[in-house]
């Protein structure tokens, strides 16, 4: 009886154990677990280290970067006349000039970064386009009147010049060229208005172009927050360097959609020092229209692909029509520089000295062609 005994409280302690060990590790094997109560939750290892140095690292280039950048408010005078028939001649020639014209005020704002330290500002062409005053507001509250240095239409930059007394913060330029997309990115400015603003989002893509904005476009594709006021402000990496002046919105109604773009740090540093040094920019020029090629051009052509642009117009007298270039060649090197497209002929002509002679590599009815171009002078843009 005692051996019966030990063996039935044996069984009993290892079947006690047996549910012990089911309860805890694999209840959903139990019969009633699901009526339980009790849900079974896949939770990720925790980290070791909690990652801070992401929003750190961001308010420290916010602070690095906002000294530097400023709101500008320009105004402009225009003169209206007190009676609606003073344009009419019939009307001044009855009634000669009695009336002088009324002056009003047109205000617009936008943004500028400070590039060196006593006081030159790099802000957008279209910023102070036309204006009579222009007023510069620092981060610090100071405030100063600004008078414009220069400006390029063509790539929509400007330089304007305030004095005030000690150094100023100067803006640190970065190196856009190493940029990829997904890095994250702040812009500064003042969006409507409302004073100095930082916004975050990542580069949504680079060296856009063909975008019609401007003559010559390589823009930097954000998706921080850009809003009206903001045009000129600044661009800066998670270092708080410049990398793009804030140009422009993709926006059917004037607020952000998520698509803005900069112009590259390292296109309006290369405007902004001709600006200083002589009051404009220089480009080169041959007079010659093109076109880009398509499959279709470039089967009807027989070329083997579509790198190079197609010469649909020669100006008169231009360097082009000098050298013997004629409509219908097919232009795929200039100056030892491959053409791919009509940025890059753009872009390679541009970059070179007036007056500097080139090699210029075409094909004219199937056949390779060199000719010796003079390069002249970019024609200053007609005014609208």
């Amino acid at each position: 009886m005692r051996k019966h005994w030990l063996l039935f409280t044996q069984t009993v302690t290892v079947a006690l154990a047996l549910l012990f060990i089911v309860q805890t590790l694999k209840p959903e094997l139990l019969p009633n677990a699901a009526r339980s109560g009790v849900v079974t939750l896949y939770e990720s290892a925790p980290q070791a280290v909690e990652d801070k140095n992401l929003a750190t690292g961001l308010s420290a280039a916010a602070q690095k970067a906002m000294p530097a950048v400023v709101n500008i408010f320009t105004s402009t005078i225009i003169k209206t006349p007190i009676h609606p028939f003073m344009d009419d001649p019939r009307f001044r020639f009855f009634f000669g000039d009695p009336w002088d014209d009324v002056p009003q005020s047109s205000s617009s704002l936008g943004s500028g970064v400070i590039v060196s330290q006593d006081g030159y500002i790099l802000t957008n062409h279209h910023v102070v386009e036309a204006a009579d005053q222009i007023e510069v507001a620092l981060a610090d509250g100071r405030k100063a009147k600004a008078h414009v240095v220069g400006s390029d239409p063509e790539t929509d930059l400007a330089v304007i010049k305030i004095e005030l007394p000690g150094k100023l913060p100067a803006i640190t330029f970065g190196h856009p060229e190493r940029a990829q997309v997904g890095d994250m990115v702040l812009a500064i400015g003042n969006p409507f208005g409302v004073g100095q603003t930082v916004t975050m989002g990542i580069i949504s893509a680079l060296k856009r172009d063909h975008l019609g904005l401007n003559t010559f476009e390589n823009f930097i594709q954000t998706d921080a927050a850009i809003n009206p006021g903001n045009s000129g402000g600044a661009l800066v990496d998670v270092n708080g360097n410049l990398i793009g002046i804030n140009s422009a919105i993709y926006s059917p109604n004037g607020g952000s959609l998520g698509i803005g773009f900069a112009t590259s740090a390292n296109t309006a540093k290369k405007t902004m020092e001709q600006i200083i040094q002589s009051g404009s920019v220089t480009r080169g020029w041959i007079g010659a229209g093109v076109q880009e090629l398509t499959p279709e051009l470039a089967e009807s052509f027989k070329l083997g692909s579509t790198k190079g642009v197609l010469i649909t117009e020669v100006i008169r007298n231009s360097p082009a029509e000098q050298a013997g270039i004629k409509t219908g060649d097919i232009l795929i090197a200039i100056d030892d520089q491959a053409i791919d497209d009509w940025n890059t002929m753009l872009e390679t002509v541009a970059n070179l000295p007036p007056g500097k002679a080139v090699t210029a590599r075409l094909m004219r009815n199937g056949a390779a062609t060199s000719l010796l171009v003079k390069i002249g002078k970019r024609p200053k843009p007609r005014e609208p």
